[in-house]
């Protein structure tokens, strides 16, 4: 590998703002701020504003848009009069 070209790949955590969720992985995210860890370690801290851990789909509670007032039935009744 060529020397001086590379960003630095190190550990960083990653931390939800929505939750407080954090977990650590390897990345070349660059960060201002670092976090102490429960290990006593200290790292590079990158905020998220979502994760696996908040975003409806992951979560569950993604809305169907079925439920939202009959949308796709009202679109249904519009167009269906045109045919493939």
């Amino acid at each position: 590998m060529k020397q001086g070209i590379h960003p630095q790949y190190r550990d960083v955590c990653f931390v939800d703002l929505s939750n407080g969720f954090k977990f650590v992985t390897r990345s070349c995210a660059q960060t201002r701020e670092t976090v102490k860890m429960d290990d006593g370690s200290e790292l590079p801290l990158f905020k998220l504003e979502t994760t696996s851990e908040s975003h409806p789909f992951y979560t569950g509670t993604q809305k169907s848009v079925d439920s939202l007032g009959g949308r796709v039935e009202k679109f249904r009744n519009k167009f269906a009069h045109i045919k493939k």
